[in-house]
C-alpha cells in the first residue's frame, strides 16, 4: 500500500474535509511508518531578482529518513482570479534547476540552484512554486517473493514559494473593505501561501471562536506584497462604544494567514486576523500597517 503524503509548506480556500485527511495522514504515519523516508527543504520562501546576482537561488533537500531520497523537482507559477482563487500551471521552462533531479543519502543534503532564465524585462512581479517530489521505489521490484501488498510507501512532496520580481518594482495596498468577524482558534503554518496546503491542522475538538476581522486587500503596484511582513493595526469602535485599537505584529499576522502574499497589478485577496477584542459592525474600522 503506497501512503501519498503532500506535505506542502507553501496562501486558505480548502475547508475541513482536506484539514481532516491531513490529521489520518499524520496518524497513519505515526503509527505504520516511522522508518519511512522523510526530508526537510530550506528555505521555504526565496525572492530573487531578474537580472545580475539575485536572479538565482539555492534551496536545500535534506535526507532525515533512513533510506537514501531519491527527488525530482517541478516548478509551477501560481495566479490568483478575482475571486482569490489560485491556480498552478507548469513553468520549468522559466528556470535552470540543477541538478533537476537527485539521490540525497542518509543524513545527507543536497544544494539545489534555481536560475532564473525567463525575460530579463519582466514588467510586473511572479510567483512560483519550486516543488521537492520523492521519487517513489518499486516494491513490485524488490526480488523478493513475498508479497508486498501490505507494505507502506509514504511520498513526501514539498514547496518552497519562490517569487521573482524586476529591480525597482513596488506594491501598492490599499484596503478595499474592513468587517468584524469570528474565527476559529486553529493556528496555521507559518510559511504557507496557502495555509489550507499546510501541515498544520486544527485539533478536532477545538471549537473555540475568537474576535477578528476580514480584511479585503488589493495590491495595484507592480511587485508582490507579503502580508505577513508589515505589523497591523486595526481601530475601530469597541462593542461598549469606547474607540478601541489593536496592535497586531507581523508574528501574529504570519501565524493567522500564512506568508499573506497578495499578487501586483490588481491582486485581491481577503485575509481574517484574529484582534482579540471585538469590533462594532455599525461604526467604520481602518486598517494599516507598517514595517
Amino acid at each position: 500500500m503506497r501512503l501519498n503524503a503532500t506535505l506542502a509548506r507553501t496562501t486558505e480556500w480548502a475547508g475541513q474535509p482536506l484539514r481532516l485527511l491531513l490529521v489520518i495522514a499524520a496518524i497513519m504515519l505515526a503509527m505504520f511508518a516511522t522508518s519511512a523516508d522523510a526530508m526537510r527543504v530550506s528555505p521555504m520562501v526565496v525572492e530573487i531578482t531578474t537580472r545580475g546576482a539575485g536572479s538565482s537561488a539555492r534551496i536545500e533537500v535534506q535526507n532525515v529518513g533512513s533510506t537514501a531520497l531519491p527527488f525530482e523537482t517541478r516548478i509551477t507559477r501560481i495566479e490568483f482570479d478575482d475571486n482569490g482563487e489560485m491556480t498552478e500551471t507548469p513553468a520549468d521552462e522559466d528556470f535552470l534547476v540543477f541538478p533537476p533531479q537527485g539521490i540525497v543519502p542518509v543524513g545527507g543534503r543536497q544544494v539545489v540552484r534555481v536560475q532564473w532564465i525567463g525575460d530579463p524585462d519582466l514588467a510586473l512581479s511572479r510567483a512560483y512554486y519550486v516543488g521537492i517530489h520523492q521519487i517513489p521505489v518499486d516494491l513490485s521490484d524488490s526480488g523478493s517473493t513475498e508479497t508486498v501488498g501490505g507494505q507502506l510507501q509514504v511520498v513526501y512532496n514539498m514547496k518552497s514559494l519562490l517569487t521573482v520580481a524586476p529591480p525597482g518594482a513596488e506594491p501598492q495596498v490599499r484596503v478595499v473593505s474592513v468587517a468584524p468577524t469570528m474565527l476559529t482558534a486553529a493556528p496555521q503554518s507559518s510559511v504557507e501561501v496557502d495555509p489550507a496546503l499546510g501541515e498544520s491542522a486544527p485539533e478536532a475538538a477545538s471549537q473555540e471562536m475568537r474576535p477578528g476581522v476580514r480584511v479585503e486587500l488589493r495590491n495595484t503596484g507592480t511587485r508582490y506584497a507579503m502580508m505577513s511582513a508589515a505589523d497591523w493595526t486595526v481601530e475601530g469602535t469597541g462593542l461598549d462604544g469606547r474607540p478601541l485599537r489593536v496592535s497586531i505584529s507581523a508574528t501574529q499576522v504570519n501565524e493567522a494567514v500564512g506568508v499573506g502574499y497578495l499578487a501586483p497589478a490588481g491582486g485581491r485577496r481577503t485575509f481574517e486576523v484574529p484582534t482579540g477584542e471585538a469590533f462594532s459592525a455599525d461604526r467604520p474600522i481602518k486598517v494599516s500597517f507598517s514595517r
